[in-house]
This record gives structure tokens, sequence and C-alpha cells, in this order.
């Protein structure tokens, strides 16, 4: 009888070993987070996200609630950047420029026509580049748990199709609060200005802007079609769209939470990339159709009337990560 309890003694002392890691809890915590991005309800980013969550719930047994809030519901991208890297918000799809305010390096990966396919850009992201840019970002307060998309750029306007740079000057473009999209633009004659992006329909509509520049995606979910007449295909640059998450909230989670967290931003990542590929190329069929002239602009000529941009933007960057990003792909 002793050598039996003993034996009971000493295999429940090893369960709670093994489940409190010698006194430190290692399940999943119960928590709810809100997680807050820019795009329409009906955006592949949107959808994406409330696929993670629903995986997230699924794998945590329900302990963890993610709350997605689209459209800026919780504030611009810039002020929920601000938010996650403060701890005031706990997960953010954000827009590289906002996200960049707080580690410049993520900007290189605008540079124009850096990339002409977004695989190129994948293997930046995904490798050491991406993984420095990450790591630096935690100084400030912000993790970023995955590299989601926004994807190639392209340009509409009210005024006419865009072919030349020659085309583009005078015309006041909208950008978003982006160092590298401004000097883009001003690079190829145009004039520039940041605004949020829950601003810009009205801004169109009013005449206070005569275009912008967004991937294929938010043109048509957010209806800008409705107040521009031309869409310009010129893929003047790539952007990314990184699932970040408070780094103090961060710090408080179980290694257990941390993994299910880090394994479904991974998981959802490829989800949306994929998504918003398709999702993409399908828009272009649709923007015409709702009365859009669409033209392909001439990359080679917008190309070499953006190269001085590179100049302008290697003190920042260094020639080193300018040169590591081409060998990453």
């Amino acid at each position: 009888m002793v050598k039996k309890g003993l034996l009971v003694v000493f295999s429940l002392l090893l369960l709670a070993f093994t489940v409190y890691g010698g006194g430190k809890k290692e399940e999943v915590q119960k928590l709810t987070l809100k997680l807050g991005h820019g795009a329409a309800p009906n955006n592949p980013r949107h959808v994406v996200a409330l696929q993670f969550a629903d995986y997230v719930k699924q794998q945590s047994n329900g302990n963890i609630t993610v709350e997605v809030f689209p459209s800026e519901q919780l504030g611009s991208d810039r002020q929920m950047a601000e938010a996650v890297s403060m701890g005031a918000l706990d997960l953010s799809i954000n827009s590289q420029g906002p996200v960049a305010y707080y580690n410049e390096k993520l900007l290189v990966l605008g540079l124009p026509f850096l990339f002409s396919k977004p695989e190129q850009a994948y293997a930046v992201l995904d490798g050491e580049v991406g993984e420095q840019i990450s790591n630096e970002l935690t100084k400030k307060g912000i993790r970023v748990l995955s590299y989601w998309e926004n994807g190639f750029r392209h340009i509409t306007n009210s005024k006419r199709p865009i072919y030349k740079p020659d085309d583009l000057k005078g015309l006041k473009i909208r950008t978003p609060e982006d160092k590298i999209t401004i000097a883009i633009f001003k690079a190829l004659g145009a004039n520039p200005a940041p605004l949020a992006f829950g601003e810009l329909y009205m801004a169109l509509s009013q005449g206070l802007f005569d275009g912008q520049e967004n991937p294929v995606t938010n043109i048509y979910y957010s209806k800008l079609y409705e107040v521009q007449k031309y869409l310009s295909l010129s893929n003047h640059k790539y952007e990314t769209c990184p699932l970040i998450i408070s780094e103090k909230l961060w710090q408080k989670l179980t290694p257990t939470s941390q993994k299910l967290l880090k394994e479904a931003a991974l998981k959802y990542a490829q989800e949306h990339r994929k998504l918003n590929i398709k999702t993409n190329n399908d828009l272009i069929e649709e923007v015409k159709k709702a009365g859009v002239q669409v033209n392909q602009a001439d990359v080679t000529a917008l190309r070499d009337a953006t190269q001085s941009v590179y100049k302008e933007f290697e003190p920042t960057f260094g020639k080193e990560l300018i040169n590591k990003v081409p060998e990453s792909v």
C-alpha cells in the first residue's frame, strides 16, 4: 500500500511539472484579442483575417478569441501601428509605410520596380532580410508575426491614361504615408501628398486629388473606380502588409500561446498571398465592366525615370541592404 501511495504521489507531481513546466504555466491562456486593419469587409485581407481568427479559436479550444475590426474602425494605419507599439492594441494587419515609421528598413521593399513578380518579394520577406527587419522592430514595441501583402500597386486618375512619366506631370496624386511612394511620384513629375485611406474616396469625389495609387483589390472593394476614369497597370512598387502584435502583449504570453499565434500567422499569410494574387487579377475585368478605361503603362519608361529614388535613399538603407534584397530573390 505504501508503494502504491508513493507511486500515485509521484505521478501527480510529474503531471504538475509537465503541465506547469516546473512552476511556469505552459497551457494556452484565456484571451480576447483585438485585431484592426484598414481594408474593406470584402477585401481578401479581411476575409483571411476572419479565417485566421477562426483557426486560432479552434486550435486553442476556444481559449483565444480574436475580434477583427476592418475599415479603420480602430483608427488609421498610422494610429493602429502606434497603438500596437504602445501596447494599446493587440494586433494589426498594417500597411508598410506606417510600420516603417518604427524601422525605415522596411521601406526598402518598396523601392520602385524592385520586384517583377510576387514570389521574388516572398523570398526576401521570408528570408534573412525579413527576419532582420522583424527583430529590429521588437525594440520599438512591434513584433512581426508574418508578412501578408498589399501586392503590386497601380495608378488611377480622372484626367488621362498614364503610359509614360510625362502623363503624370502636374497631376495631384494621393499616396499613403510612405516616403518611398512620395519620392517615386515626385520623380515621375506628379504632385504627391499623403492622406489616410479612409478619407480617400471622399477626397477623390471632391476633386481634391486627380488620382491615387493602390492595388486593384483596394481600388475595387473601396469603390475608388466610382470616382476615377483611368486605371494604368504600372506595378511601380510591391508592398507588404505585416501582421503585427504588441511586443508588450507577446512577452506576457505563454510559449504555447506564442507558438499557436505564430503558426496561425504564418499559415494564413500563405493563404492571403494566394487569394490576393487571384483576386487582383480577377478584379481588373470587374473594374473594366464598371466603365474604367484600363491600359498597360510603359514600365521601362517609368522605371528609368525613378532610378534617382535609389540614390536618394541610399544613405537611409545603405548599399549593403539595397544590394542584399535582389540577392535574396
